[in-house]
């Protein structure tokens, strides 16, 4: 209702200056209203069930996020410790190859290439485990 009356409120000049034909006026507003709405949840419906269905499949792919977690942090746990600090402070610590390599006392033309290496053995390992979109998703 007051959706209606909001579009009455910004088209006043255009609702009839009769009591009758402003409310079969009113009506029509309400009308078209209401079918905005609907097409508005049926899109939102459309769009739950498509997103809903990528989930199934995203699911059925690669696991539960936590299996998808789990698998990671097997792969990580393969690579040597100085390779995962390495990795970490410029994953998961958002470190640049200049700051990661004042952190370990390296270049960052050395930093950059070390992290080429550790993400191809990265990829390697958990190509290893399951050969999915995980593997890629580092490239």
């Amino acid at each position: 209702m007051a959706e209606v009356f909001v579009v009455a409120w910004r088209r006043l000049g255009d609702v009839p200056g009769e009591p009758d034909e402003a409310r079969a006026w009113l009506l029509g507003v309400a009308r078209r209203v209401l079918a905005n709405h609907h097409r508005g949840a049926t899109r939102r419906s459309q769009l739950v069930d498509r997103l809903r269905g990528d989930l199934e499949l995203r699911l059925q792919t690669h696991g539960s996020p936590d299996e998808v977690a789990g698998r990671v942090g097997e792969a990580l746990g393969r690579l040597d410790a100085e390779d995962r600090e390495l990795l970490t402070l410029v994953a998961w610590e958002d470190l640049t190859s200049e700051q990661a390599g004042a952190v370990l006392g390296l270049s960052s033309a050395a930093v950059r290439k070390r992290l080429q290496r550790i993400r191809t053995r990265l990829r390697a390992e958990l190509k290893a485990d399951d050969d999915s979109v995980l593997a890629r998703a580092l490239t």
